[in-house]
C-alpha cells in the first residue's frame, strides 16, 4: 500500500534516540524528507540527517522560545511540514517511590515529557492554521496507561499526553484546520538507548508476563505504527486514537 508520504515534510523530535531514529528512517524509506530534531546529541543527529538526506535541527523543547522556533525552522528547511512526531522525552532510570520522590525530580520529569510535548503541539497547531491540515503523533507510554511503580512522575507525564492532551487536541486541531489529525502511540518495554542496561533476562521475563505476544518491542515496531498514523492514505480518517505497541499488554498476569 502506498502511504502517500513521498515528498512530505516530517519533523521528528528526540530523533537521535532509539525510537526517534527508527522513526526517521521509516519516514525516509517512504520518500519523506525529515527534520531530525536533537537537544544535545548533535553528532548523532547530523549523521542520521546525512544518512537519509534530511536536516538536523537543534532545540531545547523545555524552553518556550526554542519550541516556538522549531516548527518554523522545520518548514523553512524542508519547504513544507505535513507531519510532526512529538517523541522527545526522558525516562528516569532510578526507581523512587512517591513517598521519597523529591519535587525537583517530579518537576524535571514533567517538564521533559509533558511540557515539551505541549510546547511542540502548540507550535504545530499554529502551523496547521496556516497550512490547512497535517498530522501530529505524540509518543506516550504504557506507563501512562497502567502506571509504573517507582516511576510515578514519568507515568503521570505520559498519562497527560495519552489522555488529557490527545483528547483535547484532536478536537481543537480541526477548529483551525479541518482535516488536521492528532493521534498517539504508547510503547511498552522497547529495546532502545533509553532502556539499555535495564532489560536483563529476569526483567524481560517479568515485564512480558502480561503480554500474549511475549516479547519486548523493537524500535521499528513503534516506528511503523507512527508512520501508519501519519499517513493520509492509511489513516486519513483516524484521529484521537491511542495505539498501544506492547504485545497486547494488560493489567493482569497471563504467564507464571
Amino acid at each position: 500500500m502506498d502511504l502517500e508520504l513521498a515528498g512530505h515534510g516530517v519533523l521528528v523530535t528526540g530523533a537521535s534516540g532509539g525510537i526517534g531514529s527508527a522513526t526517521v528512517r521509516a519516514f525516509a524509506a517512504e520518500g519523506a524528507r525529515v527534520g531530525v530534531h536533537y537537544h544535545r546529541n548533535r553528532e548523532a543527529a547530523e549523521s542520521l540527517a546525512a544518512e537519509i538526506g534530511g536536516v538536523a535541527l537543534q532545540a531545547d523543547l523545555r524552553k518556550e522560545g526554542d519550541a516556538d522556533a522549531l516548527v518554523p525552522a522545520a518548514v523553512a528547511a524542508l519547504g513544507r511540514l505535513d507531519a510532526c512526531v512529538a517523541n522527545a522525552g526522558v525516562w528516569p532510570r532510578e526507581e523512587v517511590c512517591v513517598a521519597d520522590l523529591v519535587l525537583s525530580r517530579w518537576a524535571a520529569t514533567i517538564e521533559a515529557n509533558l511540557t515539551a510535548t505541549f510546547l511542540t503541539a502548540r507550535a504545530w497547531l499554529r502551523h496547521v492554521r496556516e497550512a490547512g491540515g497535517g498530522s501530529l503523533v505524540m509518543v506516550a507510554s504504557t506507563a501512562g496507561v497502567f502506571g509504573e511503580a517507582g516511576h510515578a512522575d514519568y507515568a503521570a507525564a505520559k498519562a497527560g499526553i495519552a489522555y488529557g492532551l490527545l483528547r483535547s487536541l484532536k478536537n481543537e486541531a480541526v477548529r483551525g484546520a479541518p482535516g488536521a489529525r492528532v493521534n498517539a502511540v504508547a510503547p511498552g518495554w522497547t529495546v532502545s538507548s533509553m532502556t539499555r542496561g535495564s532489560l536483563d533476562e529476569a526483567t524481560v521475563e517479568r515485564v512480558t508476563a502480561t503480554m500474549p505476544l511475549r516479547k519486548v518491542a523493537t524500535t521499528d515496531d513503534v516506528a511503523r505504527a507512527i508512520v501508519w498514523l501519519s499517513s493520509p492514505a492509511a489513516a486519513g480518517h483516524v484521529t484521537g486514537e491511542l495505539i498501544t505497541v506492547a504485545g497486547g499488554m494488560e493489567g493482569r498476569l497471563l504467564w507464571p
